[in-house]
């Protein structure tokens, strides 16, 4: 006689079914966040990189050359009890000083007015009162620029004369300025090529190319400002200006590759 034993196993309902589900979709969507956001090995510099050796040397050149060009800044001050008679005082000796220049055959181009200024002049009372307007200084200042070298002397003396106040001082230059930097350039160029050569042949190395290059020019050294009032050449001596020469100076620091 055969005996047979039945399990009942419950069926969940619907909404048992969507919560199952529901916790299913949840488990796995974790596993994936988990394996896209764990952490990773960084990679590693390369050891086997090597740093580039240099070599920094400077040089220097420099070229003299004769200036062609001079500049020259001339000036009027006048003062008077009112605005009226100082700007009169003013335009009469300005008008006077550029008429010498153009005597000398300076173009109007080469005539340039720098400063045109007007401002009171106080009177201050011994007994410490109140400074009051006394009257007013009208200033007016022209840059002139000379392209022949031999009238410079002429020029001061003609400025003078018909009424300058002020000159500021000359200042001589070339026209061709750039070719001079240039040249000088190249010869500081030649002088930190030869000093690396030198220094990597006694390393025992040698030069494979150039990492960098500076440069610095020179400035032209400019004359100090004096006051001209007063002042005035002998009678039949004429005032002597020398042009001289100028030099023009280029350092370059270069750093050098070397292997």
């Amino acid at each position: 006689m055969s005996s047979s034993i039945s399990v009942s196993i419950p069926i969940p309902g619907a909404r048992v079914r969507w919560v199952a589900t529901g916790l299913m979709a949840g488990l796995i969507a974790a596993a994936i966040t988990g394996s896209v956001f764990a952490p990773r090995p960084s990679l590693a510099t390369d050891p086997t990189g090597t740093a580039e050796h240099t070599l920094s040397v400077s040089g220097t050149g420099r070229v003299v050359i004769s200036p062609d060009l001079a500049d020259l800044r001339l000036g009027v001050t006048a003062e008077a009890t009112t605005v009226q008679a100082a700007r009169a005082a003013n335009a009469k000796a300005m008008t006077a000083v550029i008429a010498s220049l153009k005597h000398l055959r300076i173009a109007d181009a080469d005539i340039q007015t720098t400063t045109l200024s007007l401002s009171p002049v106080y009177d201050y009372p011994k007994d410490g009162g109140k400074p009051h307007i006394s009257g007013y200084s009208l200033s007016n200042a022209v840059a002139v620029t000379i392209r022949d070298i031999d009238v410079v002397g002429d020029a001061i003396d003609g400025a003078l004369a018909a009424g300058a106040t002020s000159l500021d001082g000359v200042t001589f230059r070339a026209s061709d300025q750039a070719g001079a930097e240039r040249q000088a350039r190249e010869a500081a160029m030649a002088e930190a090529k030869a000093k690396a050569q030198t220094l990597a042949s006694a390393a025992g190395v040698s030069i494979t190319g150039v990492a960098s290059i500076n440069e610095s020019v020179s400035p032209i050294p400019y004359p100090m400002a004096y006051d001209a009032r007063g002042v005035a050449a002998a009678p039949g001596v004429p005032t002597p200006v020398e042009a001289g020469s100028n030099e023009v100076s280029v350092t370059v620091t270069v750093v050098y590759l070397i292997g």
